[in-house]
């Protein structure tokens, strides 16, 4: 059966991703100081912060992450861990799309470690920018131990600065 439909699928799979491509260049094309495009880049923004945070069990609704992230100010009843999970990405963030985004050259693990000192700055400051030394648990998942974390992500930023990524 794969043989019969491997055309069929390739020619579908072209199609989309010719679709994409068509759908990318218009949004290129769309000049940076557009007001419809920052509204959106904005709200996009926003959006990112929250659901990343939510994955990681914040209970923040997007109304609380979008005030926080403007405002500055602190939303009643929520933990000062939710709002600095909130404030540490949001410094992540700031940090790639001013920094990293526009450099040439590769990725390094001084750049990542620099990401995850912001993201954990105002959770866990004495832990951001270094790697783990113990073992941590997620649900019934073992995660690799802390010996095994350096030479992993190495092989990570072989991959990420390949053409492969």
């Amino acid at each position: 059966n794969r043989q019969r439909t491997a055309s069929i699928v390739e020619n579908l799979d072209r199609d989309v991703l010719r679709k994409i491509d068509e759908k990318r260049d218009t949004l290129l094309s769309i000049p940076e100081n557009n007001s419809a495009l920052c509204r959106a880049k904005k709200e996009a923004y926003f959006q990112h912060i929250y659901h990343t945070v939510a994955i990681e069990g914040n209970t923040m609704t997007l109304q609380q992450t979008r005030s926080i992230l403007e405002t500055r100010i602190a939303v009643a009843g929520k933990s000062i861990a939710e709002h600095n999970e909130i404030l540490g990405l949001d410094a992540a963030m700031k940090y790639i799309n001013t920094t990293l985004l526009y450099r040439l050259r590769d990725i390094t693990m001084g750049d990542i470690l620099e990401i995850h000192k912001r993201v954990l700055g105002h959770v866990d400051p004495i832990e951001g920018g270094q790697f783990r030394r113990t073992q941590v648990y997620v649900g019934g998942h073992i995660p690799p131990g802390p010996s095994e974390i350096q030479k992993l992500m190495s092989q990570f930023l072989e991959w990420l600065n390949s053409e492969d990524a």
